[in-house]
């Protein structure tokens, strides 16, 4: 390192202290090639993890509306007028709004209660076998008596 002394200040020189340029140059390509390689690992991964979440608050989403609506029909069939068809009506009309595809329902009056149970496919974009939803609803049937 040489000083050098202008006008009452020292100065340092530069050239002892630098490295050559190549040796710098190099450096900086191979961090650029580190971080577009960290990215290009961690980038799908976090795509994958956001994408997942976004498709079980779907599938959950389906499953409350089947719940929802397999309730709603058990009401229907369970009071005194209630039928089977009245009760699947319902059941569509919910599921329709909820977004669920390919909804049967099964409505089965017998012995004093209703059972209904529906099935539907939820709208998700790739389907690893989870897309289906099945909800069940049972009540009893309401009676009118004498006081």
């Amino acid at each position: 390192m040489i000083m050098i002394v202008e006008g009452g200040t020292m100065k340092r020189s530069r050239r002892s202290d630098r490295r050559p340029r190549s040796a710098v140059c190099n450096r900086r390509s191979q961090r650029g090639v580190t971080a577009s390689t960290q990215f290009a690992v961690i980038f799908p991964a976090l795509m994958l993890i956001i994408f997942g979440m976004i498709q079980a608050g779907i599938w959950l989403h389906a499953r409350n509306v089947a719940g929802e609506a397999a309730n709603a029909a058990a009401d229907v069939a369970r009071s005194y007028r209630g039928d089977a068809g009245r009760a699947r009506q319902v059941a569509y009309k919910i599921t329709a709004v909820g977004g669920l595809r390919d909804v049967t329902v099964a409505v089965v009056r017998q012995q004093g209660r209703v059972d209904v149970t529906l099935t539907g496919r939820a709208p998700i974009v790739f389907d690893i076998g989870l897309a289906t939803v099945s909800e069940s609803a049972s009540a009893p049937l309401e009676r009118v008596t004498t006081p």
